[in-house]
């Protein structure tokens, strides 16, 4: 699966990505995942791809024009004839649908996400006819969509088969149920005590259609 990124920051999560799951999953060639720096698109000497926005007002606005320069190149590129390329346009916005386990689940049937991470005050609002959906990762705000671009990356790309090591560890996760507010069961280990705080008897007896019940009583 092809990630894009298009950012004016195309360094800021080089560590998060060269580390861990996603790190193994790109040397598998399980995913493959891409910063863009809209600068490259941008017209004139000092690559400009931002403006003051029209009416007054405070802060910056990304301009249209560099945002449909990279996304016609993404498109471009990213077609995989003769099989449908299946794709989808995100502009990160806090304004947008609030991602969820089953958004993910959605996005990981995909062949490419293209990421469009805003930034100041916001992107020209003309990008709606570039874009397939905006998204938040909540109801907050942040400085730019890098952050939430890559959350969404790693939510996705550990559902895609054989990024995580067993697709087993998957069935009992939080949200991988069958309704959304699914709650893993509590997990212990080794010490069997710790400080007076013990591992419950079930749990250490052996008997596992017992430590199937408890463990389904335990969900929320």
């Amino acid at each position: 699966m092809k990630f894009d990124i298009i950012t004016i920051f195309p360094h800021i999560l080089d560590s998060y990505f060269n580390e861990s799951i996603l790190k193994r999953a790109q040397r598998a060639k399980l995913v493959k995942i891409i910063t863009h720096n809209l600068r490259d698109y941008a017209i004139g000497k000092h690559k400009k791809v931002d403006d003051s926005p029209y009416g007054g007002g405070p802060g910056m606005v990304f301009m249209i024009e560099p945002l449909f320069k990279c996304l016609n190149h993404l498109k471009k590129i990213g077609a995989r004839p003769p099989k449908p390329w299946r794709r989808r346009v995100i502009l990160l916005d806090p304004a947008g649908k609030q991602f969820n386990q089953k958004m993910a689940a959605v996005y990981s049937k995909l062949d490419q996400i293209i990421f469009i991470c805003g930034r100041y005050e916001g992107v020209d609002a003309r990008v709606d006819k570039l874009i397939d959906e905006k998204v938040s990762i909540g109801p907050y705000v942040l400085s730019g969509g890098e952050l939430p671009s890559a959350i969404i990356v790693e939510a996705v790309s550990r559902l895609l088969p054989g990024v995580l090591g067993k697709m087993e560890s998957l069935q009992y996760e939080t949200f991988s149920g069958k309704k959304s507010d699914i709650i893993e069961y509590p997990q212990y280990t080794r010490p069997e005590n710790f400080k007076g705080q013990k591992v419950p008897k079930v749990l250490l007896s052996g008997n596992h259609a017992e430590i199937e019940k408890w463990r389904k009583g335990k969900k929320k």
